[in-house]
């Protein structure tokens, strides 16, 4: 018997997070990284070397990222603005809770992949609610500090 023709019963959503906003967010996450770890100004090279990427691809979106008031850029090399801070703060939290879940509760192998490509799609609401899920864990299974959420 076939279908009869007309709305189907269910809709997905479908949507499509801009690549230009998860490949910022990458690079301020990647000089989070690198000042957590206490290299502050975060060297083209360092960053480089994070993302497997050339150091020119590097320097030019450093300029970008400089002309829109995430980074100070020098040959020196570069440091966060409060907002860039912000965005690879709240980047880096989301990714430690995604592993927190998988290891505490879904009690499987953190997936790298899976958690970078979460950490860009969380809202807050969402990001806060895991913490709260988790009971407000310290260290991510790597043993890394968690940044401290609004929970």
């Amino acid at each position: 018997m076939e279908k009869p023709l007309g709305k189907p019963a269910y809709v997905e959503h479908l949507y499509i997070e801009p690549t230009e906003t998860a490949h910022s967010e990458m690079y301020l996450k990647a000089i989070y990284l690198l000042k957590e770890s206490n290299e502050s100004p975060a060297k083209v090279t360092s960053i480089a070397k994070l993302l497997k990427i050339s150091a020119p691809s590097v320097v030019e979106m450093l300029r970008r990222l400089d002309k829109l008031g995430f980074v100070k850029y020098s040959k020196r090399g570069v440091i966060l603005t409060k907002k860039g801070a912000g965005i690879g703060r709240y980047i880096v939290r989301n990714t430690r809770l995604v592993e927190a879940l998988m290891a505490t509760k879904f009690k499987i192998p953190v997936d790298e992949r899976i958690a970078c490509g979460m950490e860009h799609i969380m809202t807050d609401e969402f990001s806060e609610a895991l913490c709260v899920l988790l009971k407000h864990p310290k260290l991510c299974p790597h043993g890394f500090n968690i940044p401290i959420g609004k929970c």
